[in-house]
């Protein structure tokens, strides 16, 4: 007979996870408007994330990722578009 060991879910894990989730809805909202107030923030959320760890730490990576590349995308948009980017 075979037992597998009994997984604990950190209350951490349940935190990072809604962090980075909510990060990712941050830097998407930040194209649309003034990307320099909302992106840099959703970074730091995506930072916090990454470091909390757990079970969504490939979730926060890529909240990191899209937050960067939802700050250049933004930041050209808005440039290329005539809208104020603070």
């Amino acid at each position: 007979m075979s037992a597998q060991p009994v997984r604990e879910d950190r209350p951490a894990d349940a935190i990072a996870g809604l962090l980075a989730a909510l990060a990712l809805f941050a830097s998407l909202i930040g194209l649309a408007y003034r990307p320099v107030r909302v992106i840099p923030f959703a970074i730091v959320l995506a930072l916090i994330a990454t470091a909390m760890g757990g079970r969504h730490a490939r979730l926060a990576a890529a909240a990191v990722f899209v937050g960067g590349l939802c700050f250049i995308v933004g930041l050209a948009l808005a440039v290329i578009t005539n809208n104020p980017i603070f």
